[in-house]
């Protein structure tokens, strides 16, 4: 999970991990956040991307997020699932290879 500061920077990512099958999909919502940031309270509209991926890939995928992300901060979330429905999992598995 991380979060974005436009649709523009988070689809043009999106695209192109989906693309080389680092994620199997992008969940993409469009979220306020209110945050402190430099000694500041600061209010900012953004994205939040869940992105979807296995095991196998999460390493390459956390790499290109912090690789290409806009922030100087990134946030990068991992969030462990500890029950998948089979043909869910089996779909997510087959679109990473």
């Amino acid at each position: 999970m991380s979060t974005y500061p436009n649709k523009k920077s988070l689809e043009k990512i999106a695209n192109q991990l989906v693309k080389n099958k680092l994620v199997a999909c992008v969940n993409i919502s469009k979220i306020y956040s209110i945050y402190s940031w430099k000694g500041k309270i600061e209010k900012t509209p953004e994205y939040i991307a869940l992105f979807k991926t296995t095991q196998r890939k999460k390493k390459q995928l956390k790499e290109k997020i912090k690789e290409t992300h806009p922030y100087e901060v990134p946030e990068i979330v991992e969030l462990n699932v500890n029950s998948i429905n089979k043909p869910y999992l089996s779909w997510l598995i087959e679109s990473t290879l």
